[in-house]
């Protein structure tokens, strides 16, 4: 199949999905993801998601397989804010390899599950006040990041899952001349992240790998008057997924798009 059809990862959830979030694993929750499965299949997607309904976020569910969060409010914001204040401890590995186990049993197309990438994780959670004590550098929290994401795709290759994507929108970002002046090295920070990609996906054979680049992450952070979002990097980025299954190798190449309405 050439190009198969798929969601990007989540699906909305309704307010009484949204109730369920304090018991992931309620007979309730359960009920309501096979129905969005039965919904994906209905319409005639060939590779489906659970939604990430079972998560509180997508970045967030790090927390889900290693110590070292604290949730707190973000003062920029007010909204909730997963941050790294202690050194990563593995926890019981398998929180969203049980959600590829049920996804697999009850889908009858194929399915994938979706990971936040390593270095995505570094430019929300870590903090350079309240995450300097344990890891005065980012990049060393991103790389600790690393293990409990592979610790996570040995069991959902075990789950028979098809795919696993993982999700790195900030690394479009690279691409925006404003967001490229707050690094040192715009470049160098690309390439990084797309080293832990690699570090994630390499030597897993049994399993496809995808990688989802997000376009209007971009578009939120900065655009003009025309509602462009410009882009004046012709080719930041090559990424190849080493030593997998996967014969993946996305360039992203700089444009000006039209803004997606809402």
């Amino acid at each position: 199949m050439m190009f198969p059809a798929s969601v990007v990862g989540s699906l909305p959830r309704p307010p009484e999905v949204l109730q369920l979030l304090d018991d992931p694993s309620s007979a309730a929750m359960d009920e309501a993801i096979r129905g969005a499965i039965a919904m994906q299949e209905k319409a005639g997607l060939d590779v489906i998601t659970d939604g990430e309904w079972r998560r509180r976020s997508y970045i967030g569910v790090i927390a889900e397989l290693a110590h070292g969060f604290t949730l707190e409010t973000n003062p920029a914001d007010g909204r909730p804010w997963t941050v790294v204040t202690e050194k990563l401890a593995p926890k019981p590995a398998g929180f969203i390899a049980r959600e590829a186990q049920f996804l697999k049993k009850h889908s009858t197309v194929g399915t994938k599950i979706t990971l936040p990438a390593p270095a995505l994780l570094g430019e929300r959670l870590w903090d350079a006040q309240r995450s300097r004590k344990v890891y005065p550098k980012r990049d060393d929290f991103v790389r600790d990041c690393v293990a409990p994401l592979r610790r996570e795709i040995e069991l959902i290759r075990a789950s028979g899952v098809d795919l696993v994507q993982i999700d790195d929108p900030h690394l479009c970002l690279f691409v925006d001349p404003d967001v490229r002046k707050s690094y040192e090295n715009p470049d160098r920070a690309a390439d990084f992240a797309v080293e832990m990609i690699n570090a994630v996906v390499d030597g897993f054979r049994g399993i496809k790998f995808a990688v989802h680049l997000c376009r209007r992450a971009g578009a939120r952070v900065r655009q003009g008057d025309d509602g462009l979002v410009s882009a004046e990097v012709v080719v930041i980025a090559a990424l190849p997924l080493r030593g997998t299954d996967s014969d993946a190798n996305v360039q992203m190449r700089g444009v000006s798009m039209p803004r997606a309405s809402s």
